[in-house]
């Protein structure tokens, strides 16, 4: 059974951080520069939240505000789902499920470890599908031979 450790050992240590008092516009720069959906608000190694799109869309445009004076710690999420190193992908498809969320955030020992997505629990989910076929493929393989011979 693959762990949030499998996970995070396929994807880069995460990079994509910005202090909580930077400005909303400066987070939608940094996530257009490094092409990703969320950006993992930090501050002297401290874990704050997650600023994302869908923050963007929610707390920002459809508040009225301006990116250029709103600060990314005002809009942000700080309320999501802490999972573990040793927890499972099935678990984490549940806590994604349960609280209508997009991101796992991974401690281990209080230090943050990495962010599971949805598109990785996705990934995984593709993954043990094709190894499911593929162990079916070859059962039906062997009966077809035995059968044949």
């Amino acid at each position: 059974m693959r762990t949030v450790a499998n996970v995070l050992m396929n994807k880069p240590p995460v990079f994509n951080f910005i202090d909580p008092d930077a400005k909303v516009i400066e987070a939608l720069q940094l996530m257009n520069s490094v092409n990703l959906s969320y950006l993992v608000v930090n501050k002297d190694d401290t874990f704050y939240g997650i600023f994302s799109e869908r923050d963007y869309s929610r707390n920002v445009i459809l508040k009225g505000l301006h990116s250029d004076s709103c600060a990314v710690k005002d809009v942000m999420s700080t309320s999501l789902p802490v999972i573990a190193l040793q927890d499972t992908v099935e678990h984490c498809m549940e806590l994604l499920n349960t609280h209508k969320t997009r991101y796992l955030i991974a401690f281990e020992d209080n230090q943050l470890k990495g962010v599971v997505t949805i598109n990785d629990v996705l990934r995984e989910a593709l993954e043990s599908k094709e190894m499911v076929f593929d162990e079916l493929a070859l059962n039906q393989a062997i009966e077809w031979e035995d059968k044949i011979y």
